[in-house]
């Protein structure tokens, strides 16, 4: 199951694999960031595992373990490249020594272009590669004015063939219709799962042919069925503070009213036999041909679960219509 990139024409898996949670522990300005401790042998496994299930996608940081997850994926594809569609991200000032992560100056004016050619660097030497595939700024709330000085570095690095296309991480409308201006630009990944997202976004990439990279689509683990309200979690896992700014937890646990809806419509998530995960992916390609989920993983079963979405492909226009209905929500398919 493949799909189009948005206007770039670069094929890739309808599903990616989210790099987060390969980068081991690490900060943000101090505060946990990353998803505790992993097994890097075991990450690479599983990033295996996906490759000989057909995905191509692969969606990574440089904040990511400061650094870690990009060079555990370069290790991972060494020998395979040309199979692969590198995905990464930029705009902090990464400690690898410290595993800690800053704004460049001001988190919505600093000085990300001046920094981008030698991030760019820093990320192909990880990497282990002469190319990006998919280079997207990780400054959510940037400045948009002054967005465009990095879109217009990122051109360059483009006709330089340092990137292939870019995008940019941010659930902002403004923000997208202005980097989108850029001829090249092909991508926004935006928060998008069944209980969340931005649909006016997601309509505007299909307006704007751009692929929507979907993170959180199963809402951090919670739409896979395996918390409980008593779920809580270590000091390490940035989940412990997901509260503040994902819906879906609350203080250093889970949010009640997400596990109850997840269970009014397991049945329709489960039909056709998938497992809740895969029926969380099959409602974000229903949703939008634009859509790329990209689910983290940590472990070849859950590669292999996620994975394994794409041979039931979308929910059908009727299994999208009956969650709305049981969540008592207007059509998200408008």
């Amino acid at each position: 199951m493949k799909r189009k990139l948005g206007r770039s024409g670069i094929e890739a898996s309808a599903v990616g694999m989210g790099c987060w949670a390969i980068g081991g522990p690490w900060k943000f300005a101090g505060r946990a960031a990353g998803w505790g401790v992993v097994d890097d042998a075991q990450s690479i496994r599983a990033i295996h595992t996906a490759l000989d299930m057909g995905v191509t996608l692969f969606d990574t940081a440089a904040n990511y373990g400061c650094g870690h997850s990009e060079r555990i994926l370069g290790q991972a594809i060494k020998g395979r490249r040309e199979q692969v569609i590198v995905a990464t991200k930029f705009g902090h000032d990464v400690d690898e020594a410290a595993k800690n992560v800053v704004f460049y100056g001001h988190e919505d004016t600093g000085p990300v272009a001046g920094h981008l050619r030698a991030d760019c660097e820093a990320s192909l030497r990880r990497l282990d590669t002469d190319y990006i595939d998919v280079y997207q700024l990780h400054v959510w709330g940037y400045d948009v004015q002054k967005s465009q000085e990095i879109r217009d570095g990122l051109q360059a690095l483009v006709a330089q063939g340092k990137i292939r296309t870019y995008g940019w991480s941010t659930d902002r409308l403004d923000a997208v219709q202005a980097f989108a201006e850029g001829p090249d630009c092909s991508v926004v990944q935006q928060q998008l799962n069944v209980f969340t997202g931005d649909l006016e976004l997601l309509r505007e990439c299909e307006v704007l042919d751009l692929a929507s990279l979907n993170r959180g689509p199963l809402g951090m683990g919670i739409l896979t069925g395996k918390f409980t309200p008593d779920s809580k979690f270590a000091s390490d896992d940035v989940r412990s503070v997901a509260g503040e700014w994902f819906p879906g937890f609350e203080g250093d646990g889970v949010n009640q009213e997400w596990l109850d809806k997840l269970e009014a419509i397991r049945d329709v998530l489960t039909s056709n036999g998938r497992t809740l995960a895969q029926g969380a992916l099959a409602w974000i390609w229903g949703a939008s041909p634009n859509t790329f989920p990209i689910p983290g993983f940590r472990t070849v079963q859950q590669v292999q679960d996620n994975a394994g979405a794409m041979q039931f492909g979308p929910l059908t226009a009727g299994q999208m219509g009956d969650i709305d209905a049981i969540l008592g929500r207007e059509s998200m398919l408008g």
